[in-house]
């Protein structure tokens, strides 16, 4: 099996230099990621720039833009082959509920899901790296799951997998989940810069406030390592009827 390899916290994240050790030795692999933090980016392509790719001295390949750059220029034109499964992370720090609309970890790997390739973004629910080899270990068990199931060989899907930061034996059973939500997140900062301009910035996430059972929130919080499939349809389709007889009236 051939498997690419990005994330959103950079090359030299020990989260991406964890997952590829996890991985090397179970399929061919190639990590391809951006060459700086690009946390939060989402699925962003840079439009009005070129980008540019170097080789570190470790082998992995980092580019100047984002992670679905990295795996929009990896796909349509820098890879010669078509990887069977597109890895992205070991994420520095949960990607649950509405994070997944924000996650460049998550963007990447919708990226290779948008072009059929099966995608998995991993990320740990605590920022630190604490217990990072445990964590890639998760993703390397999975992925070997994945592939003696030969699950690569049929439609594309996407997974996001989030492991609670404790050694592996003490983590719990895989719970297949649906995303919670977070409340809204907190007032932005406000500073004086040296020269007196304010400075505004944006805060952290609050606390969630769906956790409840069946959530990825509520399994992690019990110690399970919490997958939940995505699909990139935003089409509110319980909604259509409703909102065409809206349009119905509003023409008159």
């Amino acid at each position: 099996m051939k498997i690419l390899i990005s994330n959103d916290d950079g090359f030299q994240a020990p989260g991406i230099v964890a997952l590829h050790q996890a991985l090397k030795d179970v399929a061919e692999v190639e990590v391809i990621a951006p060459e700086l933090n690009n946390s939060a980016k989402s699925n962003a392509l840079t439009l009005s720039a070129p980008l540019y790719v170097h080789q570190a001295h470790n082998g992995f390949r980092y580019v100047t833009g984002t992670p679905a750059d990295c795996v929009h220029i990896a796909l349509k034109g820098l890879l010669d082959y078509r990887p069977d499964l597109v890895v992205s992370g070991i994420n520095n720090g949960a990607n649950m509920g509405d994070d997944t609309i924000y996650s460049g970890t998550v963007g990447a790997a919708m990226e290779a899901y948008l072009f059929g390739v099966p995608a998995i973004a991993f990320s740990q629910v605590d920022k630190g790296w604490a217990h990072i080899d445990d964590a890639a270990r998760v993703a390397r068990r999975l992925v070997q799951q994945i592939e003696r199931e030969r699950m690569v060989e049929g439609p594309a899907w996407l997974l996001n997998v989030n492991i609670p930061n404790r050694p592996f034996d003490d983590l719990q059973p895989v719970k297949v989940c649906r995303l919670g939500r977070r409340h809204a997140s907190e007032r932005v900062i406000v500073q004086d810069s040296p020269r007196g301009d304010k400075m505004y910035w944006i805060a952290g996430a609050s606390g969630a406030r769906d956790s409840g059972e069946g959530t990825d929130f509520h399994a992690t919080s019990q110690g399970h390592v919490a997958m939940t499939p995505l699909q990139v349809d935003l089409t509110d389709h319980d909604n259509l009827g409703q909102w065409r007889e809206t349009l119905v009236r509003l023409l008159g």
